[in-house]
């Protein structure tokens, strides 16, 4: 499988080694519960090496059923995923599944797919200027559109966990140890921004876990800016 990744992907992995910021977000609907999310789950680890990607592993949990309780999954992130499918006017949610740039849809292990949508998204750039800065236990967020935005964004806080080794001793993965990446423990909203004036916010940002900053659009729907914030 990897060889197979490596190969469909080399190409714009190799050429994308520059600065971590702004960053495209792919966020990975999955569950240690899924038989079909492994390879998903691998090759998020891979984008992860990237550093104008982020991938971002919310865990869900209407697999926990089938005998296997993921200690990742929160309630929330399943609402999450519930709610990009109301926004296209699905009634059905899928793992695995990545989200990228709050728009893009990819059901299931399309690495070549996945490879295209992510150059077309980092070749088209993004229309916010966004920085963050980590002031001790605090960020400061700064951001300026130009031309201003035309309807309010978003301003969302995230933490994630780099990478974990889980033991799956039930369910459709039972016998199976599996390495997860950028699991996703909290996703705050820290408020609106107009996108008319420059935005100046001010969060708590404790502990060791990094993060990222996401200014999205209502929906969920397109995410207009984002960058990560180091521990």
């Amino acid at each position: 499988m990897r060889h197979f990744v490596s190969a469909a992907c080399g190409l714009w992995l190799a050429a994308a080694q520059v600065q971590a910021e702004p960053v495209v977000v792919v966020e990975l609907y999955t569950s240690q519960g899924c038989s079909s999310c492994p390879p998903t789950d691998e090759f998020a680890a891979m984008l992860a090496a990237n550093p104008q990607i982020l991938p971002l592993a919310l865990h869900v949990n209407y697999w926990d059923y089938i005998g296997w309780a993921d200690k990742f999954a929160q309630e929330k992130f399943t609402d999450r995923q519930r709610a990009y499918a109301r926004a296209v006017g699905s009634r059905t949610i899928y793992t695995p599944q990545l989200i990228i740039g709050g728009v893009d849809r990819i059901e299931g292990f399309a690495p070549e797919e996945t490879a295209d949508r992510l150059r077309a998204q980092m070749e088209a750039g993004q229309a916010v200027r966004l920085t963050v800065t980590r002031e001790g236990n605090r960020v400061v967020i700064r951001a300026v559109a130009d031309p201003a935005l035309t309807e309010s964004v978003q301003v969302q806080l995230v933490r994630y966990r780099p990478r974990e080794t889980v033991t799956i001793e039930r369910g459709e993965n039972a016998g199976r140890t599996i390495t997860y990446t950028n699991i996703v423990t909290s996703w705050e909203k820290l408020g609106d921004w107009s996108g008319r004036e420059p935005l100046e916010i001010v969060a708590p940002f404790e502990g060791e876990d990094p993060g990222a900053v996401i200014l999205q659009q209502e929906g969920p729907a397109a995410i207009l800016a984002a960058t990560k914030v180091d521990d």
